[in-house]
């Protein structure tokens, strides 16, 4: 209950976990069939990034700050490649900011709602009462919305399978638990067995590598097939007790997504990255069998 994403909005880490999000929405989006997202760990859905929070950190600067300036313009020259996978998630951060400039970053629920068609639907799950009241307010009104307080674990088991029986779960939790990793693994095997078409996104923080390392050979050895690995981190992977990198697990990709995140993450290694042992990866964990 003590993380509060207002302190890290627009970091590295919400850079690449946001970018992917986005292309995964414009795959979904590419069959006329109504979809739905779930979002287990919502959070506020809008960040200020003048607001004291995100000032005491300036994480932001190193993430968001990068690609786009103060005045909402380039930051850093973008290859066609890299501007073409970035393009759905800067159009969400411009969005975010009607006025211009780079004021507000839009945390997943609004840029998931952003990216809605009028026949999909949201479900943002929010734990912490006073970010889901918050949340609650973003969206109010919004019939295509569904902003519920609760523990985003409980949601997986509540709203799994969707009724649309087609869309995506956004599994992004805060890791404030020493065993937050055998969790998400454990929740997300139990919601696959109860819809094995959905895609799934899980997201995590490369800090603890042996956690992240048996986390990978828990869903290699799952039996679970289509699971694709995708990480960048911004100094050497193994620096010990820091927050490296950050990295997402997408099981049931779509088609081809893997090169698409090859380039992605090859173009914003070097702009995001902090040392010159910056790097990223994109592996298949475990294939179609």
């Amino acid at each position: 209950m003590n993380y509060r994403h207002a302190y890290h909005a627009g970091n590295f880490a919400d850079v690449v976990k946001h970018a992917i999000l986005a292309l995964l929405l414009e795959h979904l989006k590419a069959k006329d069939k109504p979809f739905r997202v779930i979002d287990t760990h919502a959070g506020i859905g809008l960040y200020d990034l003048t607001a004291t929070e995100a000032g005491k950190t300036n994480e932001w600067q190193g993430g968001i700050g990068r690609l786009l300036d103060a005045d909402g313009k380039p930051a850093a020259e973008l290859t066609r490649k890299l501007a073409e996978a970035l393009a759905p998630y800067l159009e969400t951060v411009k969005a975010a900011n009607p006025d211009g400039g780079l004021k507000h970053y839009p945390g997943s629920p609004w840029l998931i709602r952003h990216l809605l068609r009028k026949t999909d639907r949201m479900t943002a799950v929010e734990m912490h009462p006073e970010d889901h009241a918050t949340l609650a307010a973003l969206f109010a009104g919004d019939f295509q919305v569904k902003a519920i307080e609760l523990d985003g674990w409980l949601a997986l088991g509540s709203f799994v399978p969707p009724k649309e029986r087609r869309g995506l779960v956004l599994i992004d939790p805060p890791y404030e638990q020493p065993d937050e990793f055998k969790t998400l693994f454990d929740r997300f095997e139990k919601a696959y067995q109860r819809w094995p078409t959905g895609v799934y996104a899980l997201w995590y923080p490369i800090k603890d590598i042996g956690a992240v390392t048996n986390f990978h050979k828990r869903l290699a050895e799952s039996g679970i097939p289509k699971i694709l690995g995708a990480e960048l981190w911004v100094r050497e992977r193994t620096t010990p007790d820091t927050f490296n990198g950050t990295g997402l697990v997408i099981c049931n990709p779509p088609w081809q997504i893997d090169r698409t995140l090859d380039g992605l993450l090859t173009g914003l290694a070097p702009i995001l990255g902090e040392t010159e042992k910056a790097g990223r990866r994109v592996w298949w964990i475990r294939g179609e069998t």
